[in-house]
Parts: C-alpha cells; structure tokens; sequence
C-alpha cells in the first residue's frame, strides 16, 4: 500500500505490471509447481530441491531463503510501517516498529503456520477494506477520473496512465522489459519462494493447493486500482492545489519527497473517524509480511539445518530452535532498516534486491521440473555461481553506478543473469550428466501437458477454468491500459 502509492505518484501505473504479471506466475504456480510439492510432501521448498537434486541444493537455498526473507519480508515491510507511523503520529520509526513485531511475533511464534494463515485472513479483508476508503476519498476529492486525465494532459504526463512504455522510456522499464525481466523475479517469489509457497505446502490435497493460488491471481487485478492508482489521483490533487505536499520536502533530485504520500493521504483526504480504519489496514499489511516471514524462517533453519545434524531431535525441540531463529531474524531485520531506507524508493529498492537473488533460484526450478537432464552437480553449482555472480553485479552497481553494469536496468539485468545461469547449469548437466534416484525421477514432467491431466473440481471451480478465465482477464486489462 505504502511503497505502490510512492510509485504511482513517482511513475503512474507503471510498477503496477508487478501485481498483474503476478496472475500469470501464480497460474504457473498452480499448473506446474503444486502437482510436485503436494505429491512430494516436503515441508519447505529447500526440502524439495534435496529430492529433486540433493542436499547441497537443500542447503544453499535455505541460506538464501532465510536471507531473503529478513532482507525483503520483514525489512522492507517495516521500513514502509514506520515511515507511516513516524509521518502520521509523529511516533519514533524505529520504537513503534519493534513493538509490532513484537507483537507480530508473539501470536506468531506461539501459533506457528496456522495462526499465520488465520490472521491474515482477517487482515486482508482490513487491509482491502481500508485501501477502497482511500481509493474512494481520493476519487471523489478529484472530482472523477476525466478531471485527473486533464490535470495529466496539462502537465505532459499521460505516460503515466500506460502500463506499457515505449522503448527507451525514461523510466527504465519499456515494455519489454517487463515481459523478460519480471518472469524470473515473478516465478522465484510466487512459486520458489518459501515465505509465499508455504501456503500451498499446507493446503488439504492437490485441488486445494491449485485454486488458492488462482484465487490470490484474480485478487492481484485490485492493487493497480486500490494501491497504485490512489498515488496517481494524490499527483494530480498534488498539481491542483487538493494536496499539500510541502512537508514531505525533497529528494536528492530536487522533486517530492514521495516516500510519506500515503500518510499525507489519509491525514488530508479522510475524516477523522475513517483515519484508524486505514491505519488499522496498513499495520494489517505490515504483520501479515513480517509473521508469514517469520513462520517460514523459523520453519526452515529448525527443519532444514539443524534436523540435519542432530536428526534423533524431538518435534518439541525444533519448534523451540524454531522460535529463537524467528527472533533473532527479528533483531537483524531491524538493524537493517538505516541501510534500505537510504533507497528513494522502497519499492524500487525492494525489487533491485530480488533482481539480483532470484536468476538461479528460478533457473534451478524451472529446469528441474522442466528438464529430465539438470543434473544435481549442474544445479549446485548454478546455485553458487549464479548468486556470487548476483552479489558482486549488485556490489558493482552501488559503488560504481556510472559504469556500463551500473547503467542496465535492474529487470533486464535479471534476465541477463537469468540467462547466465542457464547456460551454466546445461553446460554442467553435460558435463555432469544426471543420475535420478527413484524419487527425482517422479519430480519433473515428462510432456508439458501432463500436469494437466488431473481432472479437477467440476464446474467453475476447476483449475483449468480459472486459468482460462484469469488469462482472459488480464489480456483485457492489459489492452485497455497498454
């Protein structure tokens, strides 16, 4: 909600494409990727890659996985909470945030995946609840949509109203871009990523397991309405006089400070008694990441490192080494917030950070359901090149951004690294052919239309039907807002 609404006052509809392109992972999540992780009853994703590969994939995704999740899940989460409570009630960033997660942690640690998956149900209906409010309340200040369009026209920025930019379009991201780069980081986090996917690894059986995440895919069309459209409304009240900006200040660039709009929203745009609704809604947000995070973090260092090395561990024991993981990740999460927020833009920065870990975690994935020959050597050392090669490219941009590395956009760059680590892991399968256990010979499909053979539920709740109709929707969308 915080860092969509910075983007559509910064970009317009632009960063929305991460929400809709989102529908077309998850449609791969559920036809492709869910078959094998119900059929082969892992707990965690890295536990899968140890039956399709072996242990030292295992190992080296669990490391990234909990990496990613303190940077990413819980970081960038509470950096955008405590830009809102510090420029809403003028509270300490640092101080409000630590005692939500606390409490996050609380029911989180105390209920496990169970009490992850029953509060966010009820903080994504407060969470939506209060994003329509200020949908509305910036609508309904602007006058309608045609009055916002005039303000855009008069200002040079109808760009703004496109999801897809011409090439070289001075935001970094054309249209192609889009199409090559957001798949590899789409498929790591909606269909690799254990801190999302562990919802489908608790589903009751396969059907369910498929129609959650389609069902998450016809949700992901309201954010470019409800979250980044209410920043392109607070541009153009902005231009007209509607929205006090002065007190966010400026950038480095000379422009609006955006970071805090969505606190200036809410403070300028509702009246006083719907104000709590909204905040009710965003610290929704903020605990709904950070406990999911936290399960997964827990779930993986307990499960996947330290039954490693002392198997004979009692299911009592591995909860608690669980719950001292989850908050130590809490304390490091926090030192990190000094660091992120020196990004102008979170959601920039949050994306910049997955372009350069997500190339050989997806390639590894997809190869490996895909490909009967990706061998266990090839995906480990894919898993080691590809995320040296991730950290020294990202290390390279931020100390020296003048060079030809430092000019590439973060979305082609991870196609580019994408790119490099599939051509290592075949030339390594070659070179280290594949050699299946019993068990991995059942984890990657024979012809692409197998996964499709299972029948489904009947009627509209079958996969099939909703991966039709969601395709069908977003290719609408997409023509009306190109």
């Amino acid at each position: 909600m915080v860092s969509l609404a910075q983007s559509g006052f910064d970009t317009g509809l632009l960063n929305g494409n991460f929400e809709w392109m989102a529908a077309f992972t998850l449609i791969l999540l559920a036809l492709f990727f869910v078959p094998f992780y119900i059929k082969s009853g892992v707990a965690t994703l890295p536990d899968f890659l140890e039956k399709r590969y072996d242990r030292s994939s295992r190992d080296w995704l669990t490391v990234i996985s909990v990496i990613s999740a303190v940077i990413i899940h819980i970081a960038f989460s509470m950096l955008a909470g405590g830009i809102v409570l510090k420029t809403l009630f003028g509270l300490n960033m640092y101080v409000s945030v630590i005692v939500i997660c606390i409490i996050t942690a609380i029911y989180t640690i105390i209920g496990g995946l169970k009490a992850v998956v029953v509060t966010e149900s009820i903080q994504t209906v407060v969470l939506l609840t209060g994003a329509f409010i200020i949908s509305y309340a910036a609508f309904h200040r602007m006058g309608g949509w045609q009055p916002m369009v005039d303000v855009l026209q008069a200002n040079n920025q109808m760009d703004k109203l496109s999801m897809l930019r011409p090439a070289g379009d001075s935001s970094g991201m054309p249209w192609y871009t889009i199409f090559l780069g957001y798949p590899i980081l789409g498929i790591w986090y909606w269909c690799a990523d254990q801190t999302i996917v562990q919802r489908v690894l608790g589903a009751k059986d396969e059907n369910h397991a498929r129609v959650g995440p389609l069902f998450c895919g016809f949700i992901k069309i309201l954010p470019v309405f409800i979250f980044v459209l209410p920043g392109l409304f607070a541009y153009a009240l902005s231009k007209t006089g509607h929205l006090d900006v002065s007190s966010l200040g400026l950038n480095a660039a000379g422009e609006v400070n955006s970071k805090g709009i969505y606190t200036l929203m809410i403070t300028q745009l509702l009246p006083s008694g719907l104000i709590g609704v909204l905040v009710a809604a965003l610290l929704s947000g903020l605990m709904s990441q950070v406990s999911g995070a936290l399960n997964s973090i827990a779930t993986m260092v307990s499960y996947d490192v330290y039954k490693r090395y002392k198997p004979e561990t009692t299911d009592k024991k591995l909860v608690n080494i669980g719950k001292i993981s989850a908050g130590v990740a809490l304390v490091f999460s926090l030192a990190l917030l000094p660091l992120l927020d020196s990004y102008e833009s979170i959601f920039n920065g949050l994306n910049d950070i997955i372009a350069h870990i997500a190339p050989p975690i997806t390639c590894v994935f997809l190869l490996g359901v895909f490909w009967k020959g990706a061998s266990a050597p090839s995906a480990k050392i894919t898993l080691w090149f590809g995320s040296l090669l991730g950290v020294v490219v990202f290390t390279v941009n931020k100390i020296y951004p003048d060079t030809v590395i430092g000019q590439i956009p973060f979305m082609m760059m991870a196609f580019y690294l994408f790119c490099v680590c599939v051509v290592i892991q075949i030339v390594c399968s070659f070179i280290y052919p594949v050699q299946h256990t019993v068990e991995s010979a059942q984890l990657y499909w024979k012809s692409p239309l197998e996964p499709l053979q299972s029948p489904g539920w009947r009627g509209l709740g079958n996969y099939k039907v909703l991966s039709f109709l969601l395709i069908a929707v977003m290719a609408v969308l997409y023509w009306v807002f190109k």
